[in-house]
């Protein structure tokens, strides 16, 4: 990966010497079947992703490969993000590592002459922010999310002069869509969205499902009606919902 970031282009130059030219090659990159989906048909995206890349020493189609633009914020591919501190002169390290016993993520990394910086992110960690149990790479792939946020907080602690403000996309993916709180009189108003409720904890959820069975057994609630009221208090995986349901459809049998 650090090498395929830090190659320059031979033969014709990329870079673009105005910002017509710059929006000219945007619109060819993403009108192309090689541009990433996400910035197919994108052509501001695409020159707000060329312009941070430029900053990074990314020749723009380095940048559309590595960086994604996400609610409006560029960031970065957490493997990238790597790439960009390792080559960095003031790199003096790093390692990474996981421990299953705590699902904890653990991240050292250090600039020469400096003092070794570790950064922990664990399942507590992503439960509190209400990540655990998300649809998708968190349900999918819980153990790489929870490195992916460890590294990304080590390395712009230690790095951000290297980054340039930049965040893991992992991250950028995880960032509530931004709406405007008080729009102009000529704009329709838009609802507030209100974040997501938090995750229902797994330990709780084990210690009530047979107290939950027996009340809609003896049918003095519907398992619609357990599930509501579970989820006042924290959200539901599919799979809890299955196993309130298969309640009722024991008793239905």
């Amino acid at each position: 990966m650090s090498t395929a970031l830090t190659n320059k282009t031979s033969g014709f130059s990329l870079a673009p010497k105005n910002i017509d030219e710059a929006m000219n090659l945007a619109s060819m990159i993403c009108n192309s079947q090689l541009c990433p989906k996400n910035y197919q048909r994108k052509p501001e995206d695409t020159l707000v992703a060329m312009m941070m890349g430029n900053e990074l020493g990314l020749n723009p189609l380095q940048a559309i490969q590595n960086i994604a633009v996400i609610n409006g914020r560029p960031s970065i591919y957490g493997d990238a993000l790597m790439a960009l501190v390792q080559n960095h002169p003031a790199f003096g390290g790093v390692s990474e590592s996981f421990d299953d016993s705590s699902m904890t993520a653990i991240c050292i990394v250090h600039r020469k002459g400096g003092d070794k910086h570790e950064q922990r992110f664990s399942q507590a960690d992503a439960q509190n922010a209400g990540l655990w149990g998300k649809q998708g790479p968190w349900t999918q792939y819980p153990k790489r999310m929870l490195a992916m946020r460890a590294r990304g907080f080590a390395l712009r602690n230690q790095f951000a002069d290297a980054l340039a403000g930049l965040i893991t996309r992992e991250e950028a993916e995880d960032m509530p869509v931004e709406r405007e709180i008080n729009p102009t009189s000529n704009e329709p108003r838009q609802a507030i969205t209100k974040s997501e409720p938090p995750i229902y904890p797994e330990e709780h959820f084990k210690a009530n499902i047979e107290k939950w069975g027996s009340v809609i057994q003896s049918g003095k609630k519907t398992s619609s009606e357990i599930i509501a009221m579970v989820e006042s208090k924290g959200q539901l995986t599919e799979e809890q919902k299955i196993l309130i349901q298969e309640f009722e459809a024991e008793q239905a049998a």
